[in-house]
């Protein structure tokens, strides 16, 4: 099931002699380099889509209503990112041309869902889209009852959502606070009811909410997911932490939770200490049936919030290893290195700010997430803060880190320097996460990340030799767009044609389950929990066990 590289697959349906008869379709893509990871397809032939689905793929001459020549170029599927926060128009588009068709936050995630999937569907998408509940905003609405979580938030609101939580009484609830057992089944009670309505998953950043977050609620929060036979998608606890055991122990926490509910798991962005242990723990479950997999992405630093818990000083000195804060905390606005005075300043004037945290050790360890199975190339792109609307703006007023407009080009580019097989990296990108989503029942990924008949024509064109990322962590530089990437195409609609981002282009699908009918979740009751856990007792009287003093 799970080999990709290691044998040749007939592809049935292929039709590599001429079409029967003739036929136009609504677009062609000819002379490309066809390449499909899952039946192993790599040679030179025509696509025919018609009605937003691939409708043939031939050696014979065919024709269309619109034309892409793809000479010297790879007709891939389009790229799958399902940790995306890239949810505002000029983030989105430095998206779309670093060759992603379908983004889905799959980590911060969003409340209110069906809401959140009304405002997408209303306006319009360029790229398909889908959103997990959040774990921390559902925190948020019981821990800080304060705070106004009202309307659908997602990411692009969720650091406004962490500063009023702590504006009023200087505690972050969500953050910090650990749930009784009413509040407990009021969290759980919330988010089955945003997985009733259709969320592809429960989204947690518990790395951010260690202290909060019990491991009976995390177990339980897997379990309102696993309901549903969804996933668990989390920025796992003690992430960052350089040191053994604390490093791997989050992802073991939930991969034993995984395990243990028959449940699917995603770990978000394994791409520091303990990576290696994690990924060996997930291919021996994997190959035991279990659908959990991981994710990398190409860059030496991460981004966050500059107020961040694990940058207070106390905490820092373990994440950083021993370096300094000049060493590691770069403000993009400043466009400098930053002191720990200049941190501390900063952080109480900005507490939402954007800021890069460097670890050069994942240069040393980037040629080994190119090359292992099943880590999912996800950026974990970010908003531009320029509003919804910003779809016009140029490249160069988007601030913040590079892996938004950089990710895919960056990875094709490494990739291609380090001679990995491009069909691993295909599948990587696209392949991959539609595999490991399609086997939760999302059909709408049962039916992408492949170049194949019949599937939905999400497709990235791009060139193997010369594509490559531009964008960098200098101020002015961070949004600048891949090149190589001429043509990306979503439900048969180019939303990128001849390197330009098509403005007032909307294709995009809503990836999402159906609406059940009744939600899953039954409250915890300490006598419920006894009697599924433990013997059943009786109650017996002295004389029934022959005790002293009983009628003989």
């Amino acid at each position: 099931m799970y080999k990709l590289l290691g044998s040749i697959t007939v592809f049935a349906g292929l039709a590599l002699t001429a079409p029967a008869s003739a036929q136009d379709y609504d677009l062609v893509i000819l002379n490309g380099r066809v390449m499909d990871p899952e039946t192993m397809l790599d040679g030179q032939f025509n696509v025919g889509i018609t009605d937003g689905r691939i409708k043939i793929i031939t050696s014979g001459e065919i024709t269309g209503t619109d034309t892409i020549d793809a000479t010297g170029h790879v007709v891939a599927p389009g790229f799958i990112d399902l940790h995306f926060h890239a949810l505002d128009g000029l983030s989105l588009k430095l998206a779309a041309l670093d060759g992603v068709t379908t983004g889905m936050d799959l980590e911060a995630g969003a409340i209110h869902i069906a809401e959140w999937y009304a405002a997408k569907d209303e306006s319009g998408w360029p790229l398909n889209y889908g959103t997990g509940v959040s774990q921390e905003m559902t925190r948020t609405r019981v821990h800080d009852p304060e705070v106004d979580t009202s309307g659908w938030h997602d990411a692009t609101s969720v650091f406004e959502l962490r500063a009023k939580a702590v504006e009023e009484d200087g505690v972050p609830g969500w953050s910090v606070t650990r749930s009784n057992l009413d509040q407990l089944n009021q969290i759980l009670g919330y988010m089955d009811e945003e997985l009733r309505q259709g969320a592809l998953s429960v989204a947690s950043t518990i790395g951010y909410m260690s202290e909060g977050v019990t491991t009976f609620e995390m177990f339980k929060t897997q379990e309102v997911a696993a309901n549903y036979g969804r996933l668990l998608g989390a920025h796992v606890r003690f992430h960052g932490n350089p040191s053994n055991p604390e490093g791997p122990l989050g992802t073991s926490e939930l991969l034993a939770n995984a395990m243990a509910l028959d449940a699917p798991f995603s770990l978000n962005h394994n791409n520091e200490y303990g990576w290696w242990e994690n990924e060996e723990k997930l291919q021996k479950a994997r190959a035991q049936g279990y659908n959990v997999w991981s994710e990398h992405y190409p860059y030496s630093a991460a981004s966050t919030a500059i107020s961040a818990d694990f940058f207070s000083p106390e905490k820092f000195k373990i994440l950083a290893g021993g370096r300094a804060y000049e060493e590691t905390i770069y403000d993009p606005i400043q466009d400098k290195f930053l002191t720990q005075e200049e941190w501390e300043e900063t952080s109480k004037a900005d507490p939402g700010r954007t800021i890069f945290a460097f670890n050069p050790n994942r240069d040393d360890w980037l040629p080994y997430w190119l090359r292992t199975p099943h880590m999912i190339v996800a950026s974990d792109a970010m908003w531009s803060g320029k509003g919804i609307e910003s779809w016009d703006l140029p490249p160069e007023d988007y601030v913040g880190h590079p892996r938004t407009a950089g990710t895919r080009g960056k990875t094709l580019r490494s990739g291609r320097e380090y001679g990995v097989p491009l069909m691993f990296t295909i599948a990587q990108m696209a392949y991959w996460p539609a595999y490991h989503m399609g086997l939760t029942g999302l059909e709408g990924m049962q039916e992408r990340g492949r170049l194949q008949e019949g599937m939905v024509a999400d497709i990235t064109i791009f060139d193997p030799e010369n594509v490559t990322d531009n964008a960098t962590y200098k101020a002015g530089e961070q949004g600048l767009p891949t090149t190589g990437i001429p043509y990306v195409i979503v439900s048969g609609v180019p939303v990128v044609r001849e390197n330009a981002f098509q403005l007032d282009v909307r294709p995009g699908k809503s990836i999402r389950f159906p609406v059940q009918a009744e939600g899953r979740f039954k409250p915890i009751t300490i006598e419920d929990w006894e009697r599924k856990h433990t013997a059943a007792g009786f109650t017996v009287d002295a004389g029934a066990l022959g005790q002293p003093g009983a009628d003989n």
